[in-house]
């Protein structure tokens, strides 16, 4: 039985913390009631749901979907005006070494014949896609995902850059971040790293405790984030992030609470807090990860309360999921302002705009369509060489679809939805349309996580902690495909792959879409699925726990 440590210990530092906050700050800090009902509910909450980087979510994507969809698709961007500005992600796949935790889309090797290969190719499917939309687009956002993108070398970043350059207009003014590893990173790559333009850095960290560290085969001292974070500041960056992960072996909340003291220190402009989604069945290296040292659900449960009570009192806005912004960042002032947005990298202040993806296993959103690159080398670089870009899959959204993707989108990031201006913005009926969602909000209310009237539909701050939880009400497809696999006689079984609708730590499950007025059994619990891959560091699969 792991011995668990009180989430609420420093409540009088917590105190004065709130009293001494920015006003900002203050109202959007988490209360102690909040975090305790939150960790009574979440007990009882066992259900996956999607993150809601899309909607639909990748795993609806097809591979009915292909070049001449994207090709139509870039069309109508072109369409839209050479003034019309941009978004821009690129997957670097390669890592030095195996990071046991880790789920995304990567290749492990320390040949740069492999990498220098790549950014060539890289090259060739920029000059496809802007050859299609025409004239220099003016670029407002871009970010570098991996993998490890700090494992090209230098003259392999600088033809990149030089690539992007040649094709988009990468405008100074706009947001230009990249995701380094600090033990590769020194102060020399700091600085060719703002001479090429990029404005945020993210840092993977994940824990600092070196018992974690070992177990997950990333060792990583403490100093080595602290030189890379002073130098990002001495340089002139404009923010800074940390990404940690909870649910590692070896975490509790005392040890975790440890790394959260050192991540104060420094202070970091934003912060995600991952919860770890163990699917060694589908990431082979978690094989390696020794489960009995993994922490319980309910230690799991009372590391992230602690983090999240920890991050708060020191100042830090509560953006909503796993992420955390100081007041003045402009994440945080998005929120404020009701400019905040999903994209592919999660929260985002710039995520109204196309995104086009380079580079294996990339998404792209263009003009109403999502679009999904091939995942592997030979795949890619075999479409580039016939003169084809390399789309794996991708989906065209019906209006239904935008519908709920404005639904959802305002829902997890401003916390309110008007539905009087949802309903006149796209000629609905609200109430008509969304009887069957009225209906199990209703069972939500009485949990405390909506407030519902007749024109309006608001979170609570008890209901931003599962905001994953409300959203899922509004996901058509996991509505039909529960739907269909509780009809009688359907042949649906969960697969080997699923996991449990209850354990004996978590629970009953909350049943995701219930319905009051229907007498069907109960459906199978989601289902998991081979993995999606996404921008972003984030261990990922087609869904995760909501908590």
């Amino acid at each position: 039985m792991v011995t668990t440590v009180p989430h609420f210990a420093r409540e009088a530092a917590a105190e004065v913390a709130r009293d001494t906050a920015p006003p900002a700050a203050a109202h959007s800090v988490i209360r102690r009631g909040d975090l305790a009902d939150f960790r009574a509910l979440a007990e009882r909450i066992d259900v996956n749901g999607p993150r809601y980087t899309s909607y639909p979510t990748a795993d609806r994507f097809h591979t009915g979907f292909g070049e001449d969809a994207y090709l139509a698709a870039l069309d109508d961007c072109r369409a839209a005006g050479a003034g019309a500005p941009l978004s821009l992600y690129l997957h670097i796949p390669f890592c030095e070494n195996i990071c046991y935790y880790c789920g995304c889309n990567k290749i492990i090797t320390r040949d740069h014949g492999r990498s220098a290969r790549y950014v060539r190719y890289l090259a060739r499917e920029m000059a496809l896609v802007a050859a299609r939309l025409g004239e220099r687009r003016p670029v407002v956002q871009s970010h570098w995902g991996g993998g490890t993108p700090t494992f090209l070398d230098p003259t392999e970043m600088r033809q990149v850059m030089a690539a992007l350059h040649r094709h988009f207009d990468l405008r100074p003014d706009g947001e230009h971040s990249i995701e380094i590893d600090p033990r590769r990173v020194d102060d020399e790559r700091m600085a060719l790293l703002a001479e090429l333009g990029f404005n945020r850095v993210s840092l993977g960290v994940q824990d600092f405790d070196p018992e974690v560290q070992a177990a997950i085969h990333r060792v990583q001292p403490v100093e080595d984030t602290r030189r890379v974070v002073a130098a990002s500041r001495r340089l002139g960056f404009l923010s800074t992030s940390m990404d940690l992960i909870y649910g590692l072996p070896h975490q509790t909340a005392a040890r975790f609470g440890a790394t959260i003291d050192r991540v104060l220190e420094m202070r970091p402009d934003r912060l995600s807090l991952y919860s770890y989604a163990h699917l060694p069945h589908v990431f082979k290296p978690q094989r390696r990860i020794d489960e009995a040292a993994m922490p319980s659900a309910g230690e799991k449960l009372d590391i992230l309360v602690s983090a999240i009570e920890r991050l708060t009192a020191a100042g830090y806005v509560y953006i909503g999921m796993d992420h955390f912004a100081l007041p003045d960042d402009a994440l945080a002032r998005a929120q404020r302002e009701g400019r905040l947005q999903r994209n592919f990298q999660g929260y985002a202040t710039h995520a109204g705009h196309d995104q086009l993806g380079f580079g294996i296993s990339a998404i792209g959103a263009v003009a109403g369509r999502y679009v999904q690159n091939a995942r592997t080398l030979d795949e890619y670089y075999g479409a580039l060489d016939a003169g084809r870009l390399p789309v794996l899959r991708g989906h065209v959204s019906d209006a239904d679809d935008r519908l709920r993707k404005d639904v959802i989108g305002a829902l997890m990031c401003h916390g309110e939805l008007d539905t009087a201006e949802v309903a006149w913005r796209h000629g609905i009926d609200f109430d008509a349309r969304f009887a069957a969602e009225r209906a199990e909000l209703a069972s939500l209310a009485e949990q405390g996580l909506v407030r519902i009237s007749d024109e309006r539909i608001d979170v609570t701050p008890l209901g931003r902690l599962l905001v994953r939880r409300v959203a899922m009400v509004f996901d058509r497809y996991l509505r039909d495909e529960r739907a269909a696999a509780a009809q009688p006689g359907s042949d649906r079984v969960p697969d080997s792959k699923s996991e449990p609708a209850s354990d004996p730590v978590s629970g009953p499950a909350l049943n995701p879409v219930s319905d009051p007025a229907s007498q069907r059994p109960a459906a199978h619990p989601l289902r998991r699925m081979p993995p999606i891959s996404r921008s972003g560091a984030a261990p990922t699969a087609r869904y995760s726990r909501v908590v």
